[in-house]
């Protein structure tokens, strides 16, 4: 993997559009705007974070979890890329950017999980292995979806629908970010057929072309064709 290759400002959704844009914000920073100011984003306020009985009437969200996290996150990207910078200073890459892309991925990293966090995991696979669901499995099939994405649901995979999935309404590509901020992401870089009945994988089967087109393009490893498993990309 190469940096100049994994740092990339094409756009899901807008391929053929790729090109200079003059504007204000780096395409990096309008990711994040984006995600600042998405419905998905603020319902996290809505969600509680994972905490023992509070000493205080104040409880963490995920909202300001995320938040943490993201400042957290834009000053180690920065750190890293101040050594690339340093390192390999003909490089071409946007290795100044890279505090805007681990920022912005960390502003997703909640997004797709359920209330309750791990037990609202549990909950919604419970329901289509042992509830009410079971009885769609035969359908689920057929429709070409992969019936593990439903019985092990993944609230990291869940994100990256949500940020990629052209919903009702929306344009293709869904929230049209950029390939490199997409793939910093996905945590674990395959399908639920690998993930051994444990809700750890990165994308459904409806999300996967689209994602194996971003780590081609990235030059991220295809570690495996069938099921497919990709490498990390550096910025996860």
């Amino acid at each position: 993997m190469n940096w100049e290759q994994l740092l990339s400002t094409q756009r899901l959704g807008l391929e053929k559009y790729q090109g200079a844009q003059k504007q204000e914000r780096t395409e990096y920073q309008r990711d994040y705007d984006r995600l600042i100011f998405s419905s998905p984003f603020r319902r996290m306020q809505n969600k509680t974070q994972v905490f023992p009985l509070p000493g205080s009437v104040f409880v963490h969200n995920r909202l300001t979890h995320t938040l943490e996290v993201s400042s957290v996150g834009r000053s180690l990207g920065e750190s890293v890329g101040r050594e690339l910078r340093r390192r390999h200073p003909a490089s071409k890459a946007h290795v100044s950017e890279i505090g805007a892309i681990v920022s912005a991925a960390c502003l997703a990293h909640d997004m797709g999980n359920p209330p309750f966090g791990h037990s609202g995991e549990t909950a919604i696979s419970t329901f289509f292995s042992e509830g009410k669901g079971k009885v769609l499995e035969q359908d689920i099939k057929e429709s070409g979806a992969r019936w593990s994405d439903f019985t092990c649901f993944e609230g990291n995979a869940n994100a990256l629908r949500l940020l990629m999935h052209r919903f009702r309404g929306r344009r293709e590509g869904g929230f049209v970010m950029t390939y490199s901020t997409l793939a910093s992401i996905v945590k674990y870089p395959y399908s639920s057929e690998l993930s051994g009945g444990k809700n750890k994988f990165g994308f459904f089967a409806s999300e996967e072309t689209d994602y194996s087109l971003i780590a081609h393009e990235l030059g991220i490893p295809l570690l495996n064709e069938n099921p497919r498993r990709f490498a990390r990309h550096p910025l996860v």
